[in-house]
Protein backbone atom coordinates (compact mmCIF):
# COMPACT_ATOMS: atom_id res chain seq x y z
CA UNK A 1 0.00 0.00 0.00
CA UNK A 2 1.47 3.41 -1.06
CA UNK A 3 1.36 5.99 1.92
CA UNK A 4 0.95 9.43 0.45
CA UNK A 5 2.86 12.21 2.75
CA UNK A 6 1.82 16.04 0.90
CA UNK A 7 4.71 15.68 -1.62
CA UNK A 8 5.83 12.68 -0.81
CA UNK A 9 4.94 9.42 -1.93
CA UNK A 10 6.82 5.82 -0.70
CA UNK A 11 5.90 2.35 -1.72
CA UNK A 12 7.22 0.93 1.76
CA UNK A 13 6.01 3.87 5.01
CA UNK A 14 9.21 2.40 6.25
CA UNK A 15 11.68 3.14 3.32
CA UNK A 16 12.90 6.94 2.79
CA UNK A 17 14.57 8.66 0.31
CA UNK A 18 18.04 8.70 1.94
CA UNK A 19 18.96 12.32 0.53
CA UNK A 20 16.56 14.30 2.40
CA UNK A 21 17.69 16.78 4.57
CA UNK A 22 16.52 18.30 8.03
CA UNK A 23 14.52 20.74 6.26
CA UNK A 24 12.94 18.39 4.08
CA UNK A 25 12.36 15.60 7.16
CA UNK A 26 10.52 18.42 9.02
CA UNK A 27 8.58 19.45 6.33
CA UNK A 28 7.56 15.76 5.52
CA UNK A 29 6.45 15.33 9.40
CA UNK A 30 4.28 19.12 9.39
CA UNK A 31 2.51 17.45 6.33
CA UNK A 32 1.76 14.74 8.10
CA UNK A 33 -1.61 14.67 9.92
CA UNK A 34 -1.27 12.05 11.87
CA UNK A 35 1.31 13.13 13.90
CA UNK A 36 1.09 15.67 16.77
CA UNK A 37 2.81 17.02 19.67
CA UNK A 38 5.10 19.05 22.10
CA UNK A 39 9.05 20.02 21.66
CA UNK A 40 10.64 21.01 24.83
CA UNK A 41 14.01 21.92 25.09
CA UNK A 42 16.69 23.51 27.79
CA UNK A 43 20.01 24.19 27.04
CA UNK A 44 20.83 25.62 23.86
CA UNK A 45 17.65 27.44 22.02
CA UNK A 46 14.94 25.65 20.37
CA UNK A 47 16.76 24.21 17.95
CA UNK A 48 14.85 21.39 16.93
CA UNK A 49 11.26 23.23 17.20
CA UNK A 50 12.34 26.25 14.92
CA UNK A 51 13.61 23.60 11.15
CA UNK A 52 9.24 22.99 12.08
CA UNK A 53 8.56 26.35 11.99
CA UNK A 54 11.21 27.59 9.72
CA UNK A 55 9.76 25.00 6.60
CA UNK A 56 6.03 26.18 7.22
CA UNK A 57 3.14 23.97 8.03
CA UNK A 58 4.08 23.52 11.53
CA UNK A 59 0.58 24.35 12.97
CA UNK A 60 -0.09 21.16 11.53
CA UNK A 61 2.43 18.81 13.93
CA UNK A 62 3.27 21.71 17.00
CA UNK A 63 1.01 21.64 19.74
CA UNK A 64 3.60 23.81 21.91
CA UNK A 65 7.40 24.45 22.30
CA UNK A 66 8.73 25.16 25.14
CA UNK A 67 12.29 26.20 26.78
CA UNK A 68 12.25 26.53 30.31
CA UNK A 69 16.08 27.95 31.14
CA UNK A 70 16.13 29.31 34.55
CA UNK A 71 16.67 26.83 36.59
CA UNK A 72 13.84 27.28 39.20
CA UNK A 73 11.19 27.18 36.15
CA UNK A 74 12.68 24.23 35.31
CA UNK A 75 12.44 22.68 38.95
CA UNK A 76 8.96 23.83 39.05
CA UNK A 77 7.98 22.03 36.36
CA UNK A 78 9.74 18.79 36.27
CA UNK A 79 10.67 18.74 39.78
CA UNK A 80 14.07 19.04 41.77
CA UNK A 81 17.32 17.51 40.51
CA UNK A 82 21.16 18.10 40.91
CA UNK A 83 22.02 17.35 37.28
CA UNK A 84 20.42 18.97 34.34
CA UNK A 85 22.07 17.52 31.59
CA UNK A 86 21.00 14.13 32.65
CA UNK A 87 18.83 11.19 31.93
CA UNK A 88 16.89 11.34 34.63
CA UNK A 89 15.97 15.39 33.45
CA UNK A 90 15.24 14.10 30.18
CA UNK A 91 12.90 11.35 31.35
CA UNK A 92 11.05 13.73 33.78
CA UNK A 93 10.77 16.56 30.50
CA UNK A 94 9.32 13.40 28.40
CA UNK A 95 6.69 12.19 31.25
CA UNK A 96 5.46 15.57 32.10
CA UNK A 97 5.19 16.69 28.41
CA UNK A 98 3.59 13.51 27.55
CA UNK A 99 1.09 13.51 30.00
CA UNK A 100 -0.10 17.12 29.87
CA UNK A 101 -0.36 16.73 26.24
CA UNK A 102 -3.01 13.84 26.60
CA UNK A 103 -4.84 15.16 29.40
CA UNK A 104 -5.15 18.35 26.79
CA UNK A 105 -5.66 16.80 23.65
CA UNK A 106 -6.71 13.50 24.02
CA UNK A 107 -10.58 14.14 24.19
CA UNK A 108 -9.80 16.76 20.86
CA UNK A 109 -7.60 14.38 19.36
CA UNK A 110 -6.85 10.86 20.44
CA UNK A 111 -9.40 9.41 17.79
CA UNK A 112 -6.87 10.36 14.77
CA UNK A 113 -3.60 11.89 16.19
CA UNK A 114 -0.59 10.12 16.91
CA UNK A 115 0.93 12.07 20.23
CA UNK A 116 4.50 12.76 20.80
CA UNK A 117 6.77 14.67 22.65
CA UNK A 118 10.42 15.49 22.38
CA UNK A 119 12.38 16.84 24.48
CA UNK A 120 16.28 17.81 24.74
CA UNK A 121 18.34 18.89 27.92
CA UNK A 122 21.95 20.08 26.53
CA UNK A 123 25.40 22.10 27.15
CA UNK A 124 26.98 23.33 24.57
CA UNK A 125 30.10 25.38 25.09
CA UNK A 126 33.50 25.91 23.35
CA UNK A 127 35.90 22.41 24.04
CA UNK A 128 32.91 19.81 23.54
CA UNK A 129 29.32 19.84 24.24
CA UNK A 130 26.62 17.12 25.24
CA UNK A 131 23.20 16.55 25.90
CA UNK A 132 20.85 14.12 26.32
CA UNK A 133 17.75 13.64 23.28
CA UNK A 134 14.53 11.95 23.71
CA UNK A 135 11.04 11.49 22.55
CA UNK A 136 7.74 9.48 23.58
CA UNK A 137 5.54 8.67 20.98
CA UNK A 138 2.60 6.57 19.63
CA UNK A 139 3.00 4.66 16.59
CA UNK A 140 -0.35 4.73 15.95
CA UNK A 141 -3.74 6.74 17.43
CA UNK A 142 -4.00 5.23 20.78
CA UNK A 143 -1.68 3.28 21.02
CA UNK A 144 0.63 3.00 24.07
CA UNK A 145 3.72 4.96 24.28
CA UNK A 146 7.11 4.01 23.14
CA UNK A 147 10.53 5.92 23.67
CA UNK A 148 13.82 6.31 22.41
CA UNK A 149 16.59 7.92 24.08
CA UNK A 150 20.00 8.93 22.71
CA UNK A 151 23.05 10.47 24.26
CA UNK A 152 25.30 12.75 22.16
CA UNK A 153 28.84 14.62 22.21
CA UNK A 154 29.26 17.85 20.07
CA UNK A 155 32.60 18.04 18.92
CA UNK A 156 32.57 21.41 16.88
CA UNK A 157 34.48 24.04 18.36
CA UNK A 158 32.09 26.72 18.21
CA UNK A 159 28.89 26.64 20.45
CA UNK A 160 26.58 28.07 17.63
CA UNK A 161 27.62 24.71 15.73
CA UNK A 162 27.30 22.76 18.41
CA UNK A 163 23.30 24.50 18.11
CA UNK A 164 23.50 23.87 14.69
CA UNK A 165 24.45 20.09 14.99
CA UNK A 166 22.10 19.56 18.05
CA UNK A 167 18.72 21.17 15.53
CA UNK A 168 19.78 18.70 12.73
CA UNK A 169 20.45 15.57 15.10
CA UNK A 170 17.08 16.09 16.75
CA UNK A 171 14.93 16.45 13.22
CA UNK A 172 16.45 13.30 12.35
CA UNK A 173 15.65 11.52 15.44
CA UNK A 174 12.26 12.51 15.18
CA UNK A 175 12.09 11.81 11.42
CA UNK A 176 13.36 8.10 12.14
CA UNK A 177 10.74 8.01 15.04
CA UNK A 178 8.23 8.16 12.81
CA UNK A 179 9.23 6.45 9.64
CA UNK A 180 11.92 3.67 10.91
CA UNK A 181 10.73 2.66 14.06
CA UNK A 182 10.12 -1.03 12.76
CA UNK A 183 14.13 -1.36 11.05
CA UNK A 184 16.19 0.02 14.13
CA UNK A 185 19.21 0.00 12.37
CA UNK A 186 17.89 2.35 9.67
CA UNK A 187 16.51 4.36 11.86
CA UNK A 188 20.63 4.49 13.63
CA UNK A 189 22.48 5.02 10.30
CA UNK A 190 19.79 7.73 9.71
CA UNK A 191 20.90 10.16 12.92
CA UNK A 192 23.63 11.05 11.05
CA UNK A 193 22.05 12.56 8.03
CA UNK A 194 24.23 16.18 7.40
CA UNK A 195 26.28 15.47 9.68
CA UNK A 196 29.69 13.91 10.12
CA UNK A 197 31.31 11.54 12.98
CA UNK A 198 33.62 14.36 13.42
CA UNK A 199 30.94 16.90 14.55
CA UNK A 200 28.26 14.44 16.77
CA UNK A 201 28.85 11.26 18.23
CA UNK A 202 26.27 9.21 19.45
CA UNK A 203 27.67 6.80 22.23
CA UNK A 204 24.29 5.54 23.91
CA UNK A 205 20.85 4.66 22.19
CA UNK A 206 18.17 2.87 24.21
CA UNK A 207 14.66 2.09 22.84
CA UNK A 208 11.17 1.01 25.11
CA UNK A 209 7.46 0.57 24.98
CA UNK A 210 5.42 -1.81 22.96
CA UNK A 211 6.81 -0.26 19.00
CA UNK A 212 10.30 -1.85 20.47
CA UNK A 213 8.87 -5.82 21.33
CA UNK A 214 11.40 -7.82 21.21
CA UNK A 215 14.44 -5.37 20.36
CA UNK A 216 17.40 -5.91 22.15
CA UNK A 217 19.44 -3.07 23.28
CA UNK A 218 22.64 -4.99 23.56
CA UNK A 219 22.38 -5.33 19.26
CA UNK A 220 21.75 -1.24 19.30
CA UNK A 221 24.62 -0.52 21.01
CA UNK A 222 26.73 -2.88 18.87
CA UNK A 223 25.34 -1.19 15.67
CA UNK A 224 26.17 2.55 17.31
CA UNK A 225 29.60 1.26 17.08
CA UNK A 226 29.56 -1.12 13.89
CA UNK A 227 27.81 2.28 11.90
CA UNK A 228 30.69 4.68 13.44
CA UNK A 229 28.24 6.88 15.73
CA UNK A 230 30.53 6.30 18.80
CA UNK A 231 33.76 4.31 19.05
CA UNK A 232 32.56 2.27 21.89
CA UNK A 233 29.19 1.85 23.87
CA UNK A 234 27.96 -0.15 27.12
CA UNK A 235 25.27 -2.07 28.31
CA UNK A 236 24.88 -3.88 31.70
CA UNK A 237 24.85 -7.17 32.29
CA UNK A 238 21.13 -6.57 32.35
CA UNK A 239 21.17 -5.46 28.71
CA UNK A 240 20.08 -2.16 29.60
CA UNK A 241 22.17 0.34 27.69
CA UNK A 242 23.85 3.32 29.77
CA UNK A 243 25.99 6.39 29.04
CA UNK A 244 29.72 6.43 30.24
CA UNK A 245 29.54 8.92 32.51
CA UNK A 246 26.52 7.38 34.49
CA UNK A 247 28.86 4.61 35.05
CA UNK A 248 32.29 5.67 35.34
CA UNK A 249 31.87 9.47 36.80
CA UNK A 250 35.00 9.96 39.62
CA UNK A 251 35.04 5.97 40.19
CA UNK A 252 38.06 4.17 39.04
CA UNK A 253 37.99 1.34 36.27
CA UNK A 254 39.37 -2.14 35.79
CA UNK A 255 38.66 -3.57 32.09
CA UNK A 256 39.37 -6.76 30.54
CA UNK A 257 40.02 -7.19 26.69
CA UNK A 258 39.05 -10.50 25.01
CA UNK A 259 36.54 -12.33 22.48
CA UNK A 260 35.01 -14.32 25.32
CA UNK A 261 33.62 -17.12 22.92
CA UNK A 262 33.48 -18.38 26.00
CA UNK A 263 34.69 -17.13 28.93
CA UNK A 264 36.68 -19.38 30.39
CA UNK A 265 38.06 -20.46 33.89
CA UNK A 266 41.33 -18.22 33.22
CA UNK A 267 39.64 -15.55 31.66
CA UNK A 268 38.04 -14.82 35.11
CA UNK A 269 41.24 -15.75 36.80
CA UNK A 270 42.73 -12.62 34.89
CA UNK A 271 40.30 -11.00 36.31
CA UNK A 272 39.59 -11.35 39.31
CA UNK A 273 43.59 -11.50 40.08
CA UNK A 274 43.88 -8.37 38.58
CA UNK A 275 41.08 -6.78 40.81
CA UNK A 276 42.39 -8.21 43.55
CA UNK A 277 46.02 -6.15 42.94
CA UNK A 278 43.90 -3.22 41.55
CA UNK A 279 41.94 -2.25 44.83
CA UNK A 280 45.23 -2.38 46.92
CA UNK A 281 46.83 0.41 44.93
CA UNK A 282 46.90 3.24 47.48
CA UNK A 283 44.74 5.82 45.57
CA UNK A 284 42.00 3.41 45.72
CA UNK A 285 41.81 3.20 49.05
CA UNK A 286 39.88 -0.09 48.99
CA UNK A 287 37.24 1.23 46.55
CA UNK A 288 35.45 -1.08 44.56
CA UNK A 289 35.80 -0.20 40.81
CA UNK A 290 33.15 -0.49 37.80
CA UNK A 291 34.82 -3.75 36.51
CA UNK A 292 33.93 -3.46 32.21
CA UNK A 293 34.28 -6.66 29.91
CA UNK A 294 35.23 -4.90 26.12
CA UNK A 295 35.00 -7.16 22.93
CA UNK A 296 36.30 -5.00 20.19
CA UNK A 297 34.96 -5.28 16.60
CA UNK A 298 38.25 -6.93 15.84
CA UNK A 299 37.12 -9.86 18.25
CA UNK A 300 33.57 -9.68 17.08
CA UNK A 301 34.60 -9.92 13.26
CA UNK A 302 34.76 -13.16 10.97
CA UNK A 303 34.85 -13.50 7.00
CA UNK A 304 31.40 -13.03 7.02
CA UNK A 305 31.13 -10.14 9.05
CA UNK A 306 29.57 -9.42 12.49
CA UNK A 307 27.14 -12.52 13.49
CA UNK A 308 24.70 -10.86 15.85
CA UNK A 309 23.56 -13.92 17.11
CA UNK A 310 27.05 -15.00 18.04
CA UNK A 311 27.56 -11.77 19.84
CA UNK A 312 24.25 -12.11 22.03
CA UNK A 313 25.56 -15.19 23.00
CA UNK A 314 28.95 -13.75 23.95
CA UNK A 315 27.22 -11.14 25.72
CA UNK A 316 24.46 -13.86 27.48
CA UNK A 317 27.75 -15.87 28.94
CA UNK A 318 29.30 -12.24 30.75
CA UNK A 319 25.12 -11.72 31.98
CA UNK A 320 25.63 -14.92 33.61
CA UNK A 321 28.65 -13.49 35.96
CA UNK A 322 27.29 -10.26 36.03
CA UNK A 323 29.62 -8.19 33.83
CA UNK A 324 29.01 -4.64 32.05
CA UNK A 325 30.12 -4.70 28.60
CA UNK A 326 31.92 -2.97 26.63
CA UNK A 327 31.96 -2.91 22.73
CA UNK A 328 34.45 -0.85 21.24
CA UNK A 329 36.50 -0.20 18.29
CA UNK A 330 39.35 0.40 19.87
CA UNK A 331 41.87 -1.49 17.98
CA UNK A 332 44.96 -0.24 20.10
CA UNK A 333 45.20 -0.23 24.33
CA UNK A 334 45.63 3.37 24.66
CA UNK A 335 42.80 4.51 22.39
CA UNK A 336 40.81 2.53 25.02
CA UNK A 337 42.48 4.34 28.06
CA UNK A 338 42.23 7.79 26.74
CA UNK A 339 38.75 7.24 26.26
CA UNK A 340 38.24 6.00 29.68
CA UNK A 341 39.88 8.99 31.07
CA UNK A 342 37.36 11.41 28.95
CA UNK A 343 35.04 10.11 31.62
CA UNK A 344 37.09 9.72 35.07
CA UNK A 345 40.42 11.03 36.52
CA UNK A 346 40.45 8.21 38.78
CA UNK A 347 42.84 5.81 38.11
CA UNK A 348 42.33 3.01 35.50
CA UNK A 349 43.46 -0.43 35.40
CA UNK A 350 43.87 -3.04 32.77
CA UNK A 351 43.91 -6.66 33.26
CA UNK A 352 45.39 -9.19 30.32
CA UNK A 353 47.46 -11.75 29.50
CA UNK A 354 51.50 -11.44 29.16
CA UNK A 355 50.74 -12.29 24.70
CA UNK A 356 49.16 -8.92 24.73
CA UNK A 357 52.12 -6.97 25.95
CA UNK A 358 53.38 -7.73 22.51
CA UNK A 359 50.76 -5.90 20.80
CA UNK A 360 51.43 -2.34 23.46
CA UNK A 361 55.18 -2.39 22.74
CA UNK A 362 54.98 -3.37 18.46
CA UNK A 363 55.71 0.53 17.05
CA UNK A 364 54.33 -0.42 14.13
CA UNK A 365 50.31 -0.18 16.09
CA UNK A 366 51.37 3.35 16.55
CA UNK A 367 50.60 6.38 14.48
CA UNK A 368 52.94 9.18 14.04
CA UNK A 369 50.39 11.95 14.19
CA UNK A 370 49.63 10.79 17.82
CA UNK A 371 53.90 11.19 18.85
CA UNK A 372 54.50 7.30 17.84
CA UNK A 373 55.17 4.80 20.86
CA UNK A 374 55.90 7.63 23.16
CA UNK A 375 53.13 9.20 22.57
CA UNK A 376 50.52 6.02 22.93
CA UNK A 377 52.13 5.11 25.78
CA UNK A 378 51.48 8.72 26.93
CA UNK A 379 47.63 7.91 26.79
CA UNK A 380 48.15 4.78 28.11
CA UNK A 381 49.27 5.51 31.32
CA UNK A 382 47.93 8.35 32.43
CA UNK A 383 44.85 9.06 34.88
CA UNK A 384 47.33 6.52 36.04
CA UNK A 385 46.92 3.38 34.32
CA UNK A 386 48.51 -0.10 35.33
CA UNK A 387 48.85 -3.09 33.95
CA UNK A 388 48.19 -6.04 35.40
CA UNK A 389 49.57 -9.10 33.69
CA UNK A 390 49.03 -12.72 33.59
CA UNK A 391 51.64 -14.92 32.88
CA UNK A 392 51.04 -16.97 29.49
CA UNK A 393 52.22 -20.52 28.43
CA UNK A 394 53.33 -21.10 25.41
CA UNK A 395 52.35 -24.33 24.16
CA UNK A 396 54.93 -24.92 21.21
CA UNK A 397 57.49 -24.11 24.09
CA UNK A 398 56.38 -24.86 27.09
CA UNK A 399 57.75 -21.66 28.57
CA UNK A 400 55.86 -19.05 30.64
CA UNK A 401 56.01 -15.28 29.47
CA UNK A 402 55.44 -12.85 32.43
CA UNK A 403 55.64 -9.01 32.75
CA UNK A 404 59.11 -9.69 34.10
CA UNK A 405 60.52 -12.18 31.19
CA UNK A 406 58.76 -10.25 28.68
CA UNK A 407 61.19 -9.93 25.68
CA UNK A 408 61.16 -6.72 24.67
CA UNK A 409 63.36 -5.03 21.74
CA UNK A 410 66.56 -4.12 22.96
CA UNK A 411 66.09 -0.48 21.92
CA UNK A 412 62.94 -0.44 24.26
CA UNK A 413 64.39 -1.80 27.42
CA UNK A 414 65.23 0.96 28.96
CA UNK A 415 61.74 2.25 28.79
CA UNK A 416 59.87 -1.22 29.75
CA UNK A 417 61.99 -1.33 32.97
CA UNK A 418 61.08 2.48 33.66
CA UNK A 419 57.20 1.55 33.32
CA UNK A 420 57.91 -1.78 35.54
CA UNK A 421 59.60 -0.17 38.03
CA UNK A 422 57.08 2.04 38.68
CA UNK A 423 54.36 -0.05 38.99
CA UNK A 424 52.58 0.85 35.46
CA UNK A 425 53.31 -2.55 34.62
CA UNK A 426 52.55 -5.38 37.42
CA UNK A 427 52.97 -9.02 37.28
CA UNK A 428 50.11 -10.65 38.18
CA UNK A 429 51.48 -13.23 41.21
CA UNK A 430 48.95 -14.90 42.93
CA UNK A 431 47.53 -16.47 39.32
CA UNK A 432 46.52 -20.80 38.91
CA UNK A 433 48.81 -22.52 37.01
CA UNK A 434 46.51 -25.02 36.08
CA UNK A 435 44.57 -22.88 34.30
CA UNK A 436 47.66 -21.35 31.61
CA UNK A 437 47.17 -24.05 29.09
CA UNK A 438 43.37 -23.80 28.59
CA UNK A 439 42.43 -22.39 25.16
CA UNK A 440 39.30 -21.52 23.88
CA UNK A 441 39.62 -23.25 20.42
CA UNK A 442 39.91 -26.61 22.43
CA UNK A 443 37.12 -25.72 24.43
CA UNK A 444 34.82 -24.89 21.34
CA UNK A 445 35.96 -28.23 19.50
CA UNK A 446 35.43 -30.53 22.20
CA UNK A 447 31.81 -28.54 23.07
CA UNK A 448 30.69 -29.25 19.32
CA UNK A 449 31.65 -32.66 19.67
CA UNK A 450 30.08 -33.25 22.42
CA UNK A 451 32.59 -34.75 24.84
CA UNK A 452 32.01 -33.00 28.35
CA UNK A 453 35.05 -32.26 29.50
CA UNK A 454 35.03 -29.10 28.15
CA UNK A 455 32.66 -28.09 31.31
CA UNK A 456 35.63 -28.53 33.97
CA UNK A 457 37.24 -25.77 31.86
CA UNK A 458 34.53 -22.85 32.32
CA UNK A 459 32.36 -21.92 35.50
CA UNK A 460 29.56 -23.17 36.27
CA UNK A 461 26.91 -20.47 35.93
CA UNK A 462 28.46 -20.22 31.98
CA UNK A 463 27.96 -23.99 31.18
CA UNK A 464 24.46 -23.68 32.48
CA UNK A 465 23.75 -21.19 29.88
CA UNK A 466 25.86 -22.84 27.50
CA UNK A 467 24.01 -26.15 27.63
CA UNK A 468 20.69 -24.88 28.24
CA UNK A 469 20.35 -22.51 25.18
CA UNK A 470 23.36 -24.65 22.90
CA UNK A 471 25.55 -21.57 22.85
CA UNK A 472 28.54 -21.26 20.32
CA UNK A 473 27.29 -24.50 18.32
CA UNK A 474 26.94 -26.65 21.06
CA UNK A 475 26.21 -30.58 20.18
CA UNK A 476 22.83 -32.11 21.34
CA UNK A 477 24.90 -34.12 23.56
CA UNK A 478 26.13 -31.07 25.90
CA UNK A 479 22.87 -29.86 26.07
CA UNK A 480 20.53 -30.09 29.33
CA UNK A 481 16.62 -30.98 29.38
CA UNK A 482 15.99 -26.97 29.04
CA UNK A 483 16.59 -26.16 26.08
CA UNK A 484 14.61 -22.87 25.94
CA UNK A 485 15.62 -20.59 22.81
CA UNK A 486 18.18 -17.91 23.43
CA UNK A 487 16.67 -14.23 23.98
Amino acid sequence: MALAVGPFRVDNPRMVNPMLDAGQKALRINLDAKRYGTFAEIGAGQEVARWFFRVGGAAGTVAKTISAYDMAVSDAIYGPTDRYVSRRRLKAMLEYEYDLLLERLNDKRGGKAAFFAFANTVMTRKEEGHGWLGIRFQDEPGAEPSEIYIHVRMLDRESVRQQEALGVIGVNLVHGTFYLHREPDALIRSLLDGLTWERVEVDMIRFAGPAFAGLDNRLMALQLVKEGLTEAAMFTAQGEAVQWAEVLYKKPVLVQRGSFRPVTKATLDVLERGLEQFIQEPDLSGERPVVLMEMTLRHLTTDSGIDAADFLQRADTLRAVGQTVLVSNFRRFHRLASYLSRYTKRPIGIAMGASKLKEIFDETFYNESEGGLLGGLGQLFKNPARLYVYPYLDLSTNKTITAENFPVAPHLKPLYEYLAQNRYIQPIRNFNRDLLAIRRRDILARMRAGDPSWEEQVPPPIVEVIKQHRLFGCAAACASADTTPVG
